[in-house]
């Protein structure tokens, strides 16, 4: 590669990094806004009182309590960590995290954009299965002892924290002012969790697409680029290899779709797009806070778990959708062909949502009530994982002003 060559790929890494977040941008907002909404007028505490041990009921109540929550993995694990902790059944809890991280409503609305409604379809209906999945492999190897131990594990580090919290009547919340200045709060602080995730995914997207050549893929992933048939062991190597992709990027789910479209368009089976997005709690960083949480040894039978979820899964999605003549077919978008910044729909509706952002802006921070609560919120002590991801951001934004710079150049 030249020199003239890999400053031409660097800008045109870089604008299609911010082409993919202005793509996203408005969806982005209108998600978090109705998950935030949601979180603060249906409360945690509502969840504890409902989901009991395993059954129809409450595998049902913790995979709708999960739709409408957050989609930020780590916030997940700690809200289904919570739940576990306050006497939620384990399989429960897990239908819970599986459907805060695959069915939440913001994660549509970006896979729309990127890859199409059949991938829509294929991340709400997978996530179901996904759940199924993993209700039929805990009842089978039954981890009784793994669970008791958990629980115990979760009860002994944690004897201060008090079970008496009032619930609130969301009915006299969603009227008034107070209760939207609970949702700029939560909007923001969806924002502040999810920030490195997307600012990195979409900075490692635009570089694949514009420095990884064709044939990486065609090694990678067997079959891809030969049409929507590949042979099942093609399909089944595909749904390893995606899991494997995403351990070793460590991104979460909102900053893996525009990667996903970069595999989509260098012609990735449906079956390893899908085993990659639904990846996103198998990988290191989740792994590590699930063994903080409740020991390495339920930390590893959870990974077991998802992943043998997720491979079943992915397969089942894509024969079903070969079998009704649904499946997307791949290799044939570009990633960087469209033109970028376009006065389009998408600019104007970026322009929308940014105002309602200026509004929820100043129900948060304006006035008195905003400046009087804005202190408490300081500084706790970051994990190790968190500082990687805040400096590797930071080089993200240098990365993209850099490439920016060399377009002029």
């Amino acid at each position: 590669m030249n020199n003239a060559n890999f400053w031409q790929l660097y800008s045109e890494a870089a604008l299609t990094s911010l082409s993919f977040f202005w793509k996203a941008l408005w969806a982005f907002i209108l998600g978090y806004i109705i998950s935030s909404a949601i979180q603060v007028f249906v409360t945690r505490e509502r969840m504890k009182e409902t989901m009991g041990e395993a059954g129809k009921g409450s595998v049902a109540l913790g995979t709708f309590f999960g739709f409408i929550s957050s989609s930020c993995s780590f916030a997940a694990l700690a809200t289904t960590k919570s739940l576990f902790k306050k006497g939620a059944g384990f399989i429960p809890s897990l239908a819970f995290l599986l459907a805060s991280t695959n069915l939440v409503i913001e994660l549509g609305f970006i896979i729309a954009i990127f890859l199409g409604w059949q991938f829509v379809v294929g991340e709400y209906l997978g996530g179901i299965l996904l759940i199924i999945f993993m209700w039929l492999v805990v009842r089978f190897t039954r981890p009784n002892k793994l669970i008791k131990k958990a629980r115990r594990r979760l009860r002994e580090g944690e004897e201060n924290e008090s079970d008496a919290e009032e619930i609130p009547d969301w009915k006299e919340k969603i009227q008034s002012k107070q209760g939207w200045r609970q949702v700029a709060k939560r909007y923001f602080m969806e924002w502040k969790m999810v920030w490195k995730d997307v600012t990195i995914g979409f900075t490692v997207a635009g570089i694949i697409a514009a420095f990884v050549p064709r044939s990486f893929f065609q090694f990678l992933f067997i079959g891809s680029g030969q049409g929507n048939n590949p042979g099942f062991l093609a399909v089944l190597e595909n749904t390893l290899v995606g899991p494997l992709a995403a351990f070793f990027t460590f991104i979460g789910s909102m900053g893996n779709i525009p990667l996903a479209s970069v595999l989509f368009s260098n012609g990735v089976s449906f079956a390893g797009i899908m085993a990659f997005i639904f990846s996103d709690l198998v990988v290191f960083p989740v792994i590590r806070i699930n063994a903080k949480y409740y020991g390495w040894k339920m930390a590893l039978y959870i990974l077991g778990v998802f992943l043998l979820a997720l491979v079943a899964t992915a397969i089942v999605m894509h024969y079903g959708f070969s079998f009704l003549g649904l499946l997307p077919q791949g290799g044939g978008r570009s990633t960087t062909d469209s033109q970028r910044f376009a006065i389009d729909y998408t600019f104007w509706l970026n322009l929308i949502f940014l105002a309602i952002t200026g509004v929820l802006a100043w129900l948060r921070f304006g006035g008195s009530q905003g400046r009087k609560h804005q202190h408490h919120h300081g500084g706790g002590k970051q994990s190790i994982i968190e500082r990687i991801l805040f400096w590797l951001a930071i080089v993200s934004y240098i990365w993209l002003a850099g490439g920016v710079i060399a377009q002029f150049f």
